[in-house]
């Protein structure tokens, strides 16, 4: 006996109980070239999304540590105007992490090594609203030779400026973006 396909039907003539809401357009991707880079950036970005996203893979150049940083500015603003907030987890411990200093910003790990690339996803939300904050959320993971990392963070950047220019780069001038790491903008509707 064939399974049964399971359809179910609207009660109301012409209304579809799920339809796709939305849609994810990919705006740009940035490859990093050998040599490394000390940032990328996605400029002139559309306003006719609701979101964004950036999803990507990505290191630094150090081969000693995992806890170097990207870090993501908008609009070119360098200012205190940013909170975020971290949790990570190792599977036996976790760790709560609130930048503070001058500049707190969203960071983004990106682990050291010949393979040790960190997945990540970053939503952008309402990014071109004129009247409110920015708030941002980011997923990332990592495996690190049979152990591994995952984190998740949030935090806002203080500002009702829409967004146009989204810039990440590496927390230290000793290093940079290894080559390969590759980041996506996609605009969500």
């Amino acid at each position: 006996m064939s399974p049964i396909l399971g359809v179910i039907a609207s009660s109301k003539p012409g209304i579809a109980l799920w339809e796709p809401q939305g849609a994810y357009d990919a705006l740009s991707t940035v490859t990093v070239p050998a040599g490394g880079v000390a940032s990328i950036a996605f400029a002139n970005i559309p306003t006719g999304y609701k979101h964004l996203q950036i999803r990507g893979i990505a290191k630094n150049t150090l081969s000693n540590t995992y806890t170097a940083n990207f870090y993501i500015r908008f609009n070119g603003d360098s200012a205190t105007n940013y909170n975020a907030h971290a949790l990570y987890g190792t599977g036996a411990s976790a760790v709560v992490n609130i930048p503070s200093g001058a500049n707190p910003v969203f960071a983004i790990w990106g682990l050291s090594g010949s393979s040790q690339f960190a997945a990540h996803i970053v939503d952008i939300l309402d990014y071109s609203n004129v009247t409110k904050f920015k708030t941002v959320k980011h997923l990332m993971g990592t495996d690190t030779n049979g152990a591994g990392y995952i984190g998740l963070e949030s935090g806002a950047w203080r500002s009702t400026s829409a967004i146009n220019s989204i810039t990440i780069s590496i927390g230290d001038g000793s290093q940079t973006i290894a080559q390969h790491s590759q980041f996506t903008l996609y605009g969500v509707r």
